[in-house]
């Protein structure tokens, strides 16, 4: 693995002359050259969401505390970073490791990575697919384990069905109006054949 901070660009490059398809290209190849997988455990796209996330998570922090990272609170009473907490949370590319930035105050609320959130991905909506194809709660499971490398426990699976289920019966017994109005529109395509006349 080469020592280059993935921020910089290469040298004599600048971001405004590198199109996405050259920056994909890129980072492939630099994958390539160190051995490095593109995904699974580890991989490429592992590390990439995960510098896409601490990058967002960073920037709401400066957001909320008003200035950069290394710069300075213009008074003792103002809210300032407070470190980091490492959280896992599921991706689509398997679980990711991130770092969430703190606050003093305690009042930073991040929106990609919300408090108490440990999925990112469709994991609630694959579960409820295969949930609803018959698969039992540790079939479930051992897919997420054995696609995703994703260990989701039988109680989460559970807890996900059960959300849904909840969710299901609350609209099932709403209350109802009074009165529907329906539209119904009816209509028939008919074909006419004109025939000219014979002289």
């Amino acid at each position: 693995m080469t020592t280059e901070h993935p921020d910089r660009e290469p040298a004599g490059v600048t971001s405004t002359e590198i199109s996405d398809d050259q920056l994909v290209a890129m980072l492939v190849d630099r994958a390539r050259g160190n051995d490095l997988k593109l995904t699974g455990e580890g991989g490429l796209l592992q590390q990439l969401t995960k510098r896409v996330l601490e990058s967002a998570l960073e920037g709401e922090i400066t957001d909320h505390v008003g200035f950069d990272k290394h710069g300075k609170a213009t008074n003792r009473r103002e809210n300032t970073r407070n470190g980091h907490r490492s959280k896992t949370v599921i991706t689509d590319v398997g679980p990711v490791e991130v770092r969430v930035p703190r606050d003093v105050a305690g009042s930073f609320e991040p929106q990609i990575v919300r408090k108490r959130q440990r999925r990112l991905t469709g994991v609630d909506e694959l579960v409820l697919s295969l949930s609803a194809k018959g698969l039992t709660h540790g079939e479930i499971a051992a897919h997420l384990a054995e696609v995703y490398g994703t260990e989701v426990s039988k109680q989460t699976i559970s807890t996900i069905t059960d959300k849904v289920t909840d969710g299901m019966a609350e609209w099932q017994n709403r209350p109802l109006d009074r009165v529907y109005p329906v539209l119904f529109v009816d209509a028939i395509n008919v074909k006419i054949r004109v025939l000219s006349p014979i002289l």
